[in-house]
């Protein structure tokens, strides 16, 4: 389906790290939505001709020397505007009101009072749970504005002028942390925008499609295939796209669960009819890895090396095919929307760096290869639909996440033979008794990490020196924020003694109990 057709809302981007996430809220609704720079022009806006107009919120404070500003015309264009966080603020102290440092900081869950049957709030009662994250606040309304809503820290922490459509929240409605958020965007899009629903997975392949075909034209494309949801669905839609002109490349890095390369080749010699090239290069990557313990280098280091080894397989390839090197033009990715806006600032907005994915931030800058990232706007669980409506197969859609660099950022400290057979083996039984206790489909992630630290233990009556276990079980819908799970305390005891006497070297297993934000899902 042609974009164009579509009813379409457009987000202009501050540089929040949720920004993607109220797009995909859109994408939810049935409704097209696309992401602009902050600095587009009203001309610019008037020409995508969209039902409305979001405004993102951003790391910045708007009265800071250099904060990212909008053009003002954007205001009188007549299109229903939604400002969020910064975007309230923005917005407000643009149109003549005051925002100021607030000394009461709103971080984290908080309760929204509703002032009034306002449009943006249809359905919702007298009050709400939301979401905030902001250490500024508005302490005097613009001309034509009224609150209505508040929390205990801010009288306007909704405000509305219905005459020109303009509304503003101060909290997060496009995170999950507020759970009837969803039900606010709705009415937005469809009381105040009258958008249609008219977008939907289906179309995204058929576009994503066409513009892979249009990206690489007759060249050959290989993809870097990991076996899990990302790589999978990838390579399912590349397929889908070019047939023939893709290979598949599967690295064994050392890095991986266990049996992981033996399951990959199974799965996919089985199931699908897709090239697939297998490498070992557990030496290479352990090698370059020796004697590293900061994160960003190892991310770096591996994002390196795994560039070389589809160079070097490329060559291969076009050797045993008696073709030229230069017809593998393009290495296909399953980068995702949170690997990216973790790692870079997209299209040149103001966001702040969290940490360098291997297969985005830790790219080298020169390579050989164009990259073809069809899944960099969406998030895990769109990808698992996508998924669906390629037709692969349960096993592989709805595998928990498994990062990139492997097994190499779930070791604090440096990455040996040694320490990789630890976490390997404590990992397996993590994995096996989530799965026995019907948990691992009920969780967004599950996994082991090996820490840096040794203790005094106990074992047949005589004292030991071990390795720590730290267990992190989360609850998500799109890794952007996360909670640790309430598990049920027999499971967790199971895995800790399972660990304790299974796996050697080990003789203490901690929980992790800290949510996304302020910690991140993976340990490094």
């Amino acid at each position: 389906m042609n974009p164009a057709a579509l009813s379409r809302v457009v987000i202009l981007d501050f540089g929040s790290q949720y920004t993607q996430v109220i797009a995909r809220r859109v994408r939810e609704c049935q409704v097209y939505s696309e992401i602009v720079r902050c600095d587009i022009s009203a001309a610019e806006i008037e020409r995508l001709a969209p039902k409305g107009i979001i405004l993102s919120g951003g790391p910045a404070s708007v009265y800071d020397k250099g904060a990212p500003q909008i053009d003002l015309q954007i205001f009188s264009l007549g299109i229903p505007v939604l400002g969020i966080c910064y975007g309230m603020q923005l917005m407000a102290r643009h149109l003549g009101g005051e925002v100021e440092y607030s000394s009461r900081r709103e971080y984290g869950a908080g309760i929204l009072h509703l002032d009034e049957e306002a449009r943006l709030f249809a359905g919702l009662g007298e009050q709400i749970d939301i979401w905030n994250s902001h250490g500024d606040k508005l302490t005097a309304l613009p001309d034509g504005f009224r609150a209505i809503a508040h929390t205990e820290n801010s009288a306007f922490a909704a405000i509305a002028d219905g005459d020109r459509q303009l509304f503003a929240l101060q909290f997060h409605p496009e995170v999950s942390h507020t759970p009837r958020g969803k039900e606010i965007i709705e009415n937005f899009l469809f009381c105040i925008c009258h958008c249609a629903m008219d977008w939907t997975m289906g179309s995204f392949i058929d576009d994503a499609c066409a513009r892979i075909r249009e990206q690489v034209g007759e060249e050959n494309v290989v993809l870097g295939l990991s076996g899990g949801v990302d790589s999978s669905v990838a390579a399912a839609l590349l397929h889908k796209a070019i047939g023939e002109q893709l290979t598949c490349i599967f690295v064994n890095n050392g890095l991986l669960r266990e049996n992981e390369a033996e399951i990959v080749q199974r799965v996919f010699g089985e199931n699908f009819h897709i090239k697939l090239k297998y490498v070992d290069a557990s030496e290479r990557f352990l090698g370059a890895l020796a004697g590293v313990t900061d994160p960003e280098t190892k991310r770096k280091i591996i994002g390196r090396e795994f560039i070389g080894v589809f160079e070097d397989a490329v060559v291969e390839l076009a050797g045993s095919n008696n073709t030229s090197d230069s017809n593998f033009k393009f290495l296909a990715q399953g980068t995702l929307y949170p690997d990216v806006i973790e790692s870079v600032a997209i299209g040149g907005n103001p966001a702040s760096l969290i940490k360098s994915h291997h297969n985005v931030g830790g790219l080298p800058e020169k390579m050989h290869f164009q990259l073809v990232e069809p899944l960099r706007q969406l998030f895990k669980d769109e990808v698992r639909l996508a998924g669906q409506q390629l037709g692969l197969p349960n096993e592989i859609v709805h595998r928990q996440p498994f990062p990139g660099p492997g097994l190499a950022v779930r070791i604090l400290g440096e990455v040996t033979v040694e320490r990789l057979q630890i976490l390997r083996d404590a990992d397996t039984i993590v994995v096996s008794e989530m799965k026995a206790s019907d948990w691992y489909y009920r969780v967004w992630q599950s996994f082991a990490v090996l820490l840096p630290v040794r203790s005094v233990g106990v074992m047949g009556d005589q004292r030991t020196y071990e390795n720590t276990i730290a267990l992190r079980i989360v609850e998500s819908q799109d890794g952007m924020t996360a909670d640790w799970v309430r598990m049920p305390y027999e499971i967790l005891a199971r895995i800790s003694s399972r660990i304790v006497n299974e796996v050697r070297g080990v003789n203490r297993v901690c929980y992790d109990i800290s949510t996304k934000p302020p910690s991140t899902i993976e340990w490094e």
